[in-house]
């Protein structure tokens, strides 16, 4: 049950929408000052709506990250489109990521899409930090106007520039409520979910064109060996055909290798252990437009 506090103590849930690639997981880090989701430069990074959670002096803020929307091409993009949307129900706040100085159609349809939503929506243009002072000014002139915003702010989430302004505003429009989640709370996922994650992240920076969406991460056995002072974690790397499977284990195996090296320090930072990490490489013919294989990775 969440635990009464003063009256002046504000809460709320706050949705983080925007097409693919905006950068909503990278401001979401940097808010928190953690890393709770993957960031790449591979559209559709986040595939599940992710629950994480700012907790300040008087204010507690928790945050859904999620997935980037887009056109679904298949069950798994049909899954993130209404994952993103339905998160919108039960908010106390939007925040809107576009891009600094770049307004496309997908714009144009997520502004229908929020016609009908009646919380009050914050317009966050990100990556500032690309764009000239002069058309920053212009840019956030010109879409203000699109709708009646509760405030319209740039910020760059690389460079940490106005997102105390941004949380300031947020606060600002929460109402008085309860602490929902512990102070050290920082997300709602479980381990596994976490580490899962991580190997997925660093598969997309490695990978190109289709390969990165035809890859779903099963973390099969988390163990402790207190004998070697080390967490076992065992976890299985699923791609949809054979020639997928050549390409992420590599000439040699160097290309898992690369992998398994990467999210393992990740994973230590997350646990504060010493990791053994056993990746393995398996084929589920085309998984994402199979509802039982997407209720199996987590995304139903």
């Amino acid at each position: 049950m969440p635990k009464p506090v003063s009256t002046q103590y504000r809460s709320g849930f706050v949705a983080v929408v925007g097409r693919p690639n905006v950068g909503k997981s990278t401001l979401l880090n940097a808010l928190l000052g953690h890393k709770v989701a993957i960031v790449s430069n591979k559209p559709q990074t986040t595939r599940n709506t992710i629950q994480c959670v700012l907790t300040l002096e008087g204010a507690q803020i928790v945050f859904l990250d999620t997935p980037g929307l887009h056109k679904p091409l298949h069950k798994l993009g049909e899954y993130m489109v209404k994952s993103a949307f339905h998160a919108l129900e039960d908010v106390d706040l939007v925040l809107w990521l576009v891009e600094m100085g770049r307004w496309t159609p997908v714009e144009e349809h997520v502004l229908g899409e929020l016609a009908g939503v009646h919380q009050p929506v914050i317009l966050v243009a990100n990556k500032a930090d690309q764009v000239a002072p002069e058309e920053q000014e212009a840019f956030l002139h010109e879409v203000a106007g699109r709708r009646d915003f509760a405030t319209v702010l740039g910020v760059s989430a690389l460079e940490g520039t106005h997102l105390p302004e941004l949380v300031e505003a947020i606060v600002d429009r929460l109402e008085e409520g309860p602490q929902y989640y512990p102070e050290d709370w920082i997300t709602d996922h479980p381990e596994r979910f976490v580490i899962a994650e991580f190997i997925r992240e660093e598969l997309l920076t490695r990978t190109e064109e289709e390969i990165p969406h035809s890859i779903a991460v099963d973390v099969d056995e988390i163990k402790e060996d207190p004998e070697k002072n080390l967490m076992r974690i065992r976890a299985t790397i699923y791609v949809e055909r054979e020639s997928q499977k050549g390409i992420v284990i590599g000439k040699r195996g160097k290309m898992l290798k690369e992998v398994g090296t990467g999210a393992r320090m990740q994973i230590e930072g997350l646990l504060g252990v010493r990791v053994y990490l056993d990746l393995w490489v398996k084929v589920k013919k085309d998984w994402r437009n199979k509802p039982g294989a997407l209720r199996e990775f987590g995304y139903e």
